[in-house]
């Protein structure tokens, strides 16, 4: 059966179609995003995939070398995307036709899979259609949120108040149903006939990840470096827009360091095969699968992604039937930096964070430690300068959150992010320094320093620990360094880099950090004002303390002198002095005349 609105032939109505609700979601991925770029290298050319329950038009775009088949629930839904599937089929699992894919792909869960309006079959009853739908040799993608995700433990609503329309499927641990962890998965996966091969963890959101990373990886590599700044790139540019309770990026930084990253993240992407039945069916090719897939937060240059060699990991960019990935950096202008796709080609350099390990060593007052690395930065930094003390290319953007350390070996972690053109050494040095002090500040991290030092204070003295004299005039300079470089990153124009200079020089120790609004950090940047506030009240109360004495000392001083002027003694001794002073006077005058009249018969004799 057919509608009059789409494509002849395309659309599928075996019963259970829902008229009068679409699933397409509200906050789209952009085009090469971490799902799409998995789902392309999953999914070779001619293949038959199936796309099950509602996903971004813009992974079916990416999938346009396949012959792709889509399982929807919504009819308007089906209507919108007939254009860009050679088949869609309207209602349940129950409505799908006995063909077997290459690819099952059900990136957004089993529950939007089935139909209110049909017959239900439950999480498990769903996943067996689909496994049935898998060819021997092929393979299925699957999605499972976390109840006990990072995406639950800072948001403001608790996810069982939720009273939107779409909130038909409840999860929590207590429904039996639905299995709450990876280890569950994967038995129910293994039950059903299918081998688990990989599994990816998808941050800051599963339903529209910036970040996919290999969850074996996550469990061994607690200090990677590249974990530490891809989850902390992600989900801090994944919640600036929402209040939450708590910075999710310290979240997941913790959670990776303490070995627990995938077990916190939203959800994840588990891939699993059916085995191959080699007499009918010959085996799938073996894929080499990514360890992680970031979105790089603006179209054009595509999806980064981490593949394993033998001799490490390596930088790479994942291949789309998109936009090209290797376009020109997207920028609005290329004035002070950008990004160049063709510089991730090289291996990713071990070691951890400087950013991390900096934070570490001023959370416990460890001035050695701090001294140690900032000194290695900031020699590293020097090595890198030409013979005029100007460094060009990726190190003149190196700040301590894009380099690694490994004993007394530092690299610079993405080596993309590029400046136009060379920057003087001690500009680089301050502008790094000046982005770790203001997220030390307001950030509300405990440190070794006086508390009444600002932004720029303290990036004076970390200079003075890296065995630089960096003065305010240089670190102003790195200021608007910093914000021309950013203006040019996100594309702004004149007027927002004038507004974000303004908005940089600004920042007090009392400021919250930049980006998300977490209850915690207000409170804490609450506390710093009620305590600069406190500190301002009573040197205000210790001034006019001061001045009051100052005023009574002087009226003490004001009344003795009116009553001696007043005094017998006083009247006695202003009789005694009077002529004294008068004979004085007169002698001073007679001098005088004297004088003049000497003088020019003095000037006549001579």
């Amino acid at each position: 059966m057919t509608t009059e609105t789409a494509p002849a032939g395309r659309i599928t109505l075996p019963g259970g179609e829902m008229l009068a609700w679409s699933d397409l979601p509200q906050k789209r991925l952009a085009d090469g995003g971490p799902l799409a770029a998995l789902a392309t290298r999953l999914v070779p050319p001619g293949a038959r995939v199936l796309v099950a329950g509602p996903h971004d038009p813009a992974l079916l775009d990416q999938l346009g070398h396949a012959q792709v088949t889509c399982l929807l629930r919504s009819h308007p839904d089906a209507v919108a995307l007939a254009h860009r599937a050679a088949h869609v089929v309207v209602g349940g699992p129950a409505g799908l036709p006995d063909e077997t894919y290459d690819v099952v792909i059900a990136a957004a869960g089993l529950d939007p899979v089935e139909s209110v309006e049909g017959a239900r079959l439950g999480w498990s009853g769903v996943l067996a259609r689909l496994v049935a739908a898998v060819r021997p040799g092929g393979a299925l993608l699957l999605r499972l949120d976390n109840p006990l995700g990072l995406h639950r433990l800072v948001a403001t609503t608790p996810w069982y108040a939720a009273r939107d329309d779409s909130a038909w499927v409840i999860g929590g641990v207590l429904d039996r149903g639905h299995p709450a962890n990876r280890a569950q998965l994967r038995e129910r996966l293994t039950e059903a006939g299918l081998r688990p091969t990989a599994c990816w963890a998808a941050y800051p959101d599963v339903a529209s990840p910036t970040a996919l990373l290999d969850a074996d990886h996550l469990d061994r590599d607690a200090g990677s470096g590249l974990f530490d700044a891809v989850l902390h790139g992600a989900c801090a540019g994944g919640s600036t827009r929402d209040t939450v309770l708590q910075d999710p990026a310290r979240l997941a930084v913790d959670a990776l360091h303490a070995g627990r990253a995938a077990d916190l993240a939203p959800g994840w992407l588990v891939l699993a095969h059916r085995p191959a039945d080699t007499r009918d069916h010959p085996p799938a090719a073996d894929i080499d699968l990514p360890v992680a897939l970031m979105q790089t937060g603006r179209p054009g240059i595509g999806v980064s992604e981490v593949l394993h060699g033998p001799s490490g990991w390596r930088w790479g960019l994942a291949t789309t039937t998109g936009t090209p990935t290797t376009a020109a950096a997207p920028f609005a202008s290329r004035e002070a930096a950008y990004r160049d796709a063709d510089a991730l080609s090289g291996p990713v350099p071990s070691g951890r964070l400087l950013r991390t390990l900096l934070l570490d060593a001023a959370l416990r007052r460890d001035l050695a430690t701090l001294r140690t690395l900032l000194h290695g930065y900031a020699g590293w930094l020097a090595d890198q300068a030409d013979d005029d003390g100007r460094i060009a290319g990726a190190a003149a953007l190196a700040g301590t959150d894009n380099v690694v350390v490994d004993g007394e070996r530092y690299a610079v972690l993405d080596p993309s992010w590029r400046a136009t053109g060379a920057l003087p050494a001690d500009v680089v040095l301050a502008r790094g320094l000046w982005r770790f002090a203001a997220g030390l500040l307001t950030g509300g991290y405990a440190h070794p320093w006086s508390s009444t030092l600002d932004v720029a204070g303290l990036t004076v003295v970390l200079g003075g620990l890296a065995g630089h004299d960096l003065d305010r005039a240089t670190v102003t300079e790195a200021v608007e360094t910093e914000a021309a470089i950013a203006a040019a990153l996100h594309g702004l124009d004149l007027d927002g880099r004038v507004n974000l200079a303004t908005e940089l020089q600004t920042i007090a120790p009392t400021d919250p950090p930049v980006g998300s609004r977490s209850y915690q950090q207000l409170r804490e940047a609450w506390l710093r004002q009620r305590e600069e506030i406190s500190r301002l009240a009573a040197l205000t109360a210790w001034t006019e303390e001061l001045l009051t004495s100052r005023e009574r000392a002087l009226r003490r001083a004001e009344t003795t002198i009116g009553l001696l002027s007043g005094s017998i003694s006083y009247r006695v001794g202003r009789l005694a002095i009077t002529p004294a002073r008068l004979a004085k006077r007169g002698a001073r005058a007679a001098k005088r005349r004297a004088t003049a009249v000497l003088a020019p018969k003095q000037e006549e004799q001579q």
